[in-house]
């Protein structure tokens, strides 16, 4: 007969706990939509979405100090996939580049010579994968500008110091009467205004000690946060000013931590009691109420917008980190040095707040678009979908306030949407329900029970990895745990000792189903010595309970009686086992045998025949009803050791106790410590590191010293016939093959691990379960090697949308179906329904990330009111796709702007009335955080309220210098020579600055003075003076040469600037025409950038050129088609007639379309390749041949819908 073997199939994996200290800084959101997070040595991987850890990465030997995402601002295709790429650095220096999905090493870094420490590899960490972060030291702050992966920085950097500056009676305006007094915490922040100086501070300065930390604010260029404990300062780096203060009251819980967004000018900020609270930028618009404008605006306040709740803080449990989402900014992660991780996501709700009006607070609106699009009458939209589609933009001066008739305010909540927690503190007492058999295959769960030094038990579903149940059993810490049945079991505690050394015993049963759990012993427990261990027989009927100094009981579990309490000459027990043998089979066979006679007496020789089947089911009945019922009391045996090494056999049998043989010592062993039996062999460790293997069968016994000191613990594996042996030592554990006497696998501290081994166990017949003293529970195959396991092959409790989970194919593929709807006419979330030839594994796998979308997010995706470019965001958003939700957000936003800008040129061209300065943008502008890309009109009003905040708070001459020459630049010259006046009379630049303000006063427009101003401005250019050169070309309105000028002298950001502030739409197009020129040269090969740049100037036809020459196939045929349906394909592009660029569209529009249609045959979309094949003229007919060779022709479905969007061309 062949043996029928089943294994359930479990996962290697580990089940964290509590955090290191060095874990602190150890986390990070990744656009990839996953939180890393270090934990001791390892790296969780968790899915925000369901708090569900869905990797753990092993292969550091210290403390995990750093972890990094990879970005994902490229361009994604077959050869640079979706894939989830993750470095993290250890205390020890050790640079590790994961391959998530496999959990396996792309490489390692390290250099041999020298052991990094933590803070050096955060410092590598930051230059590595953030080479434009500034970096803090103990007295100041050093910018690395020439960083570069291949060489070392040219220079030290530049080094700025804080210091506390002695603000002149000049530069301090007098405070307005009418101004409420500060605060205590303005008060003291009034004392100290802090600022950046370029000399090293006097012993008075601020010191950097206090400072937590400091970060770039990515909503506004140029701008800088630095943390303290109870204020942030908002710092100007251009005129190395602070603009804006955001103070905690002296009541108040002080910061830990501050995160700046970058699609809002908003804070999340992390307190010490683990409450977040956002704090959104106040607008700078002048309201009615303000009667000065000059008061409008002293400097950036952030007001308090929402908080969530606090955690309680304890010695133990204290707020360590927080994360947010890169991609959409509207949720956050709280990480807890207990380990849990608390998610929670920022909500808008509609309706006005119900403070009171004194408070300040202008109210929130939400935007009137999705998707970067105004919204459609019957649009279906998701408006906590990320914060800019939650809160509309802060408004600057000069900008009009809201209507209320189409904008709904909004008040912002915090939601906690996640909780994930970890394991408490060890020690651990483990214990695996009992093994997977024949009979139980159908209601197995593999469990492990947890035992913790609070007194709780958890048990863990190990299929899943996830807490089953959490039982508050004890009041001390559990010592030990034997299960009873597949849904019970016996746990046991002792509390610590008294004087007398006499303690508190718990043993609890417990029932899993109910969680009923009673004392086992009943009253027993009081003032004894301590159990030592719990041991329950083979066949559940019988248990032991072993005690330091006191003989030890024998208990019957299914009645809950004590059978027999030894006498008290009953030698001390070292170790027990139980037998494997018993007589239950023969016991099963004389009732059956009993039965069967009674049963065939009870019916007569003739009607013998008829009645055989109802005798079959009445043995069958019978039987069923032995097993269950617990008459029948199988004889089981125990061997158990004394103090000097003699082996003790007694049987049990009912009520009865028998004495069997007594086995002398075996002198090479020391004091037995433990023994496990399998079938026919004994194994006996000792405490000088001795294993022994007794074959029973044969008689024969063998001593194997180890030489790993004390013998803690051995344990059979399960399975028929496995006879594997998992050894614990102090200092490590091993597995033996007791077949062929001879060792498997090791492991030991120091060696291959840096954790202490506190409790092991089976927890399948080739895995076994380790607890260990950092707070970690691993399931290992039996090799005990890294606990690292492949993504695909978990078994998941909820289905996590990550489309980098599937193979690169499958990614671009799922991301295809959701651009490209509908299909066929029809919207669907089902990707069965397309013509897609692919293996139906890899389809399953597709399907299944389409169904774990939410059933919002498919409403919005099915809607037909969604339009292409809208989709295109959304998908990008979905993706977590940096580069493409950069690119089609300004793509969006400038292709409706100049569509608008054309329909009212026409509409005027027509005889309709037409208002001047009509804002041609549906959404006013574009975001300030993509800073130069903004449309000028808006860039050169938030400069100029910039300016403004600089000059309300400059506190030295340095910065009334600086606020001047931005002044000029900026074409205020009035303002400019009000500044340039103040200069004191003792001061060296005094003589200079008079002269230059009667210079900026009387420039005029003649051509002399002109050419003179002109001559001057080139010499000093020419001689290294290109700050003042230009200044003094804008002066005489030559602000074109002036970015000329800088363009030669590679100041390329700083020429767009100007551009951008000073020039007319003709002279700005023409800079930035040359910069982008510039970014596409091999030298820089920034072409992505360039491509930003050229759609800000509406030169779509040459971004679809360059996206189609970049191979970029699939998005330059939808942004082609997206700007056909605008009508704006020639918006804006140079060439002279327009004719010859029509020719060239259609010859471009072709071949993108064609070969986008490759791309989707490639992946195996021949109904996508077919339909836009169909668009792209001959060369599209000769592949729709070919995709439908052999059929009969092309469908007619994909015919109709070509000449409906070849129409559409035409029209166009």
């Amino acid at each position: 007969m062949i043996p029928y073997t089943v294994n359930i199939k479990l996962a290697a994996r580990t089940l964290t706990g509590t955090l290191n200290l060095q874990n602190k800084t150890a986390v990070d959101w990744g656009w990839q939509g996953l939180i890393a997070q270090g934990c001791h040595s390892s790296i969780l991987i968790i899915d925000p979405k369901t708090a569900q850890t869905i990797q753990v990465l092993e292969r550091h030997k210290a403390n995990v100090v750093k972890v990094k995402w990879s970005r994902e601002n490229y361009y994604h295709n077959l050869s640079s996939p979706y894939c989830l790429r993750l470095a993290s650095g250890d205390a020890s220096g050790k640079i590790i580049v994961w391959d998530v999905v496999s959990g396996t090493a792309h490489c390692e870094i390290q250099e041999h010579s020298k052991p990094i420490q933590a803070c050096d590899c955060k410092l590598i960490f930051i230059m590595f994968f953030c080479p434009f972060s500034p970096v803090l030291t103990s007295e100041g702050i050093v910018f690395i500008t020439d960083f570069s992966y291949s060489k070392p920085p040219g220079s030290a950097g530049k080094k700025v110091y804080i210091a506390s500056p002695h603000a002149s009676p000049a530069h301090t305006k007098p405070a307005p009467a009418t101004a409420p007094a500060p605060t205590g915490a303005k008060k003291a922040l009034n004392k100290v205004k802090v600022l950046i100086t370029n000399e090293k501070p006097t012993a008075e300065a601020v010191t950097l000690n206090d400072c937590l930390q400091l970060s770039y604010l990515p909503s506004k260029r140029n701008h800088m946060l630095l943390l303290y404990p109870r204020e942030i300062l908002i710092l100007d780096l251009e005129l190395s000013q602070t603009v804006g203060v955001v103070a905690i009251e002296r009541s108040g819980v002080p910061f830990i931590q501050v995160i700046p967004c970058a699609q809002r000018d908003a804070l999340y900020c992390l307190h010490e009691n683990g409450c977040i609270t956002l704090r959104v930028c106040r607008s700078t618009v002048a309201t009615e109420e303000a009667a000065d404008p000059e008061q409008s605006v002293q400097e950036l306040v952030y007001d308090l917008r929402s908080q969530c709740d606090a955690i309680r803080v304890t010695k133990t449990v204290r707020p360590y980190r927080m994360v947010i989402c890169p991609v959409n900014e509207n949720k956050a992660a709280l990480m807890v040095s207990d380990g849990r991780a608390m998610l929670w996501e920022l909500r808008a709700h509609t309706g006005k707040a119900a403070t009171n009006p004194s408070s300040g607070l202008s109210p929130l609106y939400s935007p009137v678009s999705f998707c970067g699009a105004p919204l459609g009458p019957n649009q279906k939209k998701i408006q906590d979908l990320s914060l800019n589609s939650m809160i509309g933009q802060t408004l600057i001066a000069g900008e009009t306030l809201p209507t209320s008739s189409n904008q709904q305010e909004v008040q912002l909540k915090f939601l906690l949407t996640g909780l994930l927690s970890g394991l408490p503190l060890p020690p651990f007492a483990i214990r695996m329900c009992p093994p997977l058999t024949t009979k139980n295959i159908n209601h197995y769960q593999p469990l492990l029970a947890v035992g913790t030094s609070n007194g709780s038990v958890l048990v863990y579903n190990l299929t899943s990895g996830l807490l089953h149940k959490e039982l508050s059993v004890h009041s001390c810490e559990v010592r030990g745990i034997e299960w009873v049945s597949l849904t019970s079991f016996l746990s046991f505690a002792t509390s610590a000792p008294n004087n007398m050394g006499l303690v508190r015993n718990e043993l609890q049963h417990v029932d899993l189903p109910t969680g009923r759990c009673f004392a086992f012993r009943g009253e027993r427990g009081n003032d004894e010595p301590p159990i030592e261990m719990i041991k329950v027989s083979h066949l559940k009927q019988y248990l032991v309970v072993v005690f330091r100094d006191k003989p030890l009981e024998l208990w019957d579990i299914r009645t809950g009686t004590l059978l027999r309490e030894m006498a008290k000459n009953f030698p001390t027990v070292t170790a027990l086992e139980w037998s494997p043998s018993h007589n239950l089979k023969s016991l099963k066979k004389k009732q059956m045998a009993a039965r069967e006679a009674m049963a065939r007496q009870t019916v007569s020789d003739a009607e013998q025949s008829s009645v055989e089947s109802s005798v079959i089911s009445l043995l069958q009945d019978a039987e069923s009803k032995s097993e269950t019922s617990q008459a029948i009391s199988a004889r089981e045996h125990f061997v158990f050791t004394d103090t000097d090494g003699q082996v003790y056999h007694i049987t049990v049998e009912g009520n009865t106790v028998k004495d069997g043989a007594r086995i002398p010592p075996d002198g090479s062993m020391g004091s037995i410590a433990c023994i496990a039996w399998k079938g026919d062999t004994l194994v006996l460790g000792d405490v000088d590191g001795n294993l022994n293997f007794w074959d029973l069968k044969a008689r024969l016994s063998r001593g194997i010293p180890t030489h790993r000191g004390w013998v803690k613990k051995i344990r059979f594996a399960p399975g028929k016939g496995n006879q594997k042996l998992l050894v614990m030592y102090t200092d490590g554990a091993e597995v033996w093959d007791t077949k062929e006497v001879q060792m498997v696998s090791s492991m030991r501290i120091g060696r291959n691990v840096n954790y202490r081994i506190l409790d092991i166990d089976w927890c399948t017949s080739d895995k076994v379960v380790l607890a260990s003293d950092d707070g970690c529970i691993r399931v290992l195959e039996m090799a005990m090697k890294s606990a690292s396991y492949r993504m695909d092959e978990q078994d998941l409790t909820d289905p996590v949308w990550c489309p980098y989970l599937l193979l690169p194919r499958a990614a671009l593929t799922l991301k295809a179906f959701l651009l490209l709807q509908p299909w066929s006419g029809t919207f669907t979330m089902d990707v069965t329904q397309v013509d897609y030839s692919e293996k139906d594994e890899i389809k399953g796998l597709i399907q299944e990330q389409l169904n774990s979308l939410s059933n919002d997010m498919k409403s919005v995706l099915q809607d037909p009111e969604l339009s292409l470019l809208q989709r295109c965001l959304l998908v990008s958003r979905l993706f977590g796709d940096e580069s493409d939700l950069h690119f089609w957000t300004v793509a969006s936003h400038y292709i409706q702007s100049f569509a608008q800008a054309r329909q009212l040129t026409v509409s005027a061209a027509e005889g309709q009335a037409q208002s001047e300065g009509v804002q041609p943008s549906p959404q006013s502008h574009l975001d300030i955080c993509h800073d130069v890309l903004c449309e000028s009109s808006y860039f050169q009003k938030f400069q100029l309220d910039r300016v403004h905040l600089q000059e309300v708070k400059r506190s030295s001459y340095e910065h009334t210098k600086k606020c001047a020459d931005q002044l000029l630049l900026l074409g205020q010259t009035d303002r400019a020579v009000q500044l340039l006046l103040e200069t004191s009379a003792d001061n060296p630049s005094y003589y200079c600055d008079s002269l230059k303000a009667c210079l900026v006063t009387t420039i005029t427009s003649s051509g002399p003075s002109q050419s003179t101003i002109k001559l001057v401005a080139t010499n000093m250019i020419a001689n290294g003076k290109l700050a003042e050169g230009v200044q003094l070309l804008c002066l005489i309105d030559k602000a074109a040469d002036a970015c000329r000028y800088l363009q030669t002298y590679g100041e390329w950001n700083r020429a767009a600037w100007l551009a951008k502030v000073r020039l007319n739409p003709a002279e700005s197009s023409d800079v930035l025409k040359r910069w982008a020129e510039h970014l596409c040269s091999p030298q820089v090969n920034h072409k992505s950038k360039a491509i930003l740049v050229l759609l800000s100037l509406g030169c779509f036809y040459k971004v679809g050129e360059m996206l189609h020459s970049m191979r970029h196939f699939d998005r330059a045929a939808l942004f082609i088609e997206a700007c056909l349906k605008y009508g704006v394909m020639e918006a804006n592009d140079s060439r002279s007639a327009v004719a010859s660029l029509t020719h060239y569209a259609h010859k471009l529009i072709e071949a993108a379309f064609l070969d986008y249609a490759r791309l989707l045959r490639t992946l195996g979309l021949r109904e996508g390749a077919a339909l836009w094949a169909s668009r792209a003229g001959s060369a599209g007919e000769q592949l729709m041949e070919e995709l439908f060779q052999g059929e009969g022709g092309i469908p007619e479905a994909i015919l109709g819908e070509e000449v409906v969007e070849l129409g559409l061309e035409s029209k166009e």
